[in-house]
């Protein structure tokens, strides 16, 4: 009697299931993704009456997007690439789309429960309140914005191809995001170059995430933003689906 060959559909229920578990089990990194929005959310507590809420939030929530996409998306990646996990799983009949899609389930609950948990920290410590079209709009928003970092973290472990030299690359990017947007955002520089920033992936991010907070702050400025928001994640997707490599000697 032949053996049964599993059904792609079973597979990749068992994969996600697996991924999920593997998720939980490192939640130690999930606690650390979450706590460093939480801390600036409460330590910025005073800027509130200056910038208003949209704006602290929405600068907290654009910085756990950063670290779902880099620190947490392409160190995985890279380290179960550079592990044999890729390849052993293409060896399943589970086709490669779903095992990305699989990975990228997990990463977008990771940034629902990054939302949820920028609105009770901002609600419980900041007294920070939305309408429930601004909670709504910031759950969709928050998925572009996550989409664009996800992309991000896409490209950088499809064109480095050593996991060591990713995970210390998306560290020193992210340090770079983190501080130049606080910053910048903050027109703590020249001008010209807090307009560079404004524009960049982490500018666009917030500015569409605090238009989402509170529709009244959506301009056409905002719009723009959307849309420089997608074409960079657009691009980062694309080079990193061009770049990727299923094992790290580049087969």
């Amino acid at each position: 009697m032949e053996p049964k060959i599993p059904k792609p559909k079973d597979t990749f229920l068992s994969l996600i299931r697996a991924d999920f578990i593997t998720q939980w089990r490192n939640r130690r990194a999930v606690v650390m993704t979450l706590l460093v929005p939480a801390i600036i959310l409460i330590s910025w507590k005073g800027l509130v009456q200056h910038f208003g809420g949209p704006f602290v939030l929405s600068m907290s929530l654009t910085i756990g997007l950063t670290s779902i996409g880099l620190m947490g998306y392409a160190i995985s990646v890279a380290r179960d690439r550079d592990k044999g996990i890729f390849q052993r799983l293409r060896a399943t009949p589970t086709p490669d789309f779903f095992i990305m899609i699989s990975r990228l389930s997990v990463q977008l609950a990771m940034i629902v429960l990054l939302v949820l948990c920028v609105f009770i920290v901002g609600y419980k410590f900041d007294n920070i309140t939305l309408s429930p079209t601004g909670y709504a709009l910031t759950f969709i928003t928050g998925i572009i914005g996550g989409a664009l970092y996800l992309g991000l973290g896409q490209a950088i472990v499809g064109f480095i191809k050593n996991a060591e030299t990713v995970s210390s690359t998306t560290r020193l990017v992210y340090i770079g995001f983190l501080m130049l947007g606080m910053f910048g955002e903050l027109n703590q520089f020249p001008a010209q170059f807090n307009k560079m920033i404004h524009w960049s992936p982490f500018g666009t991010v917030r500015m569409i995430a605090a238009g989402a907070m509170d529709p009244h702050l959506w301009n056409s400025n905002t719009t723009i933003a959307l849309f420089a928001t997608i074409g960079y994640t657009i691009v980062f997707c694309f080079l990193g689906i061009k770049w990727f490599r299923w094992n790290s000697a580049g087969a």
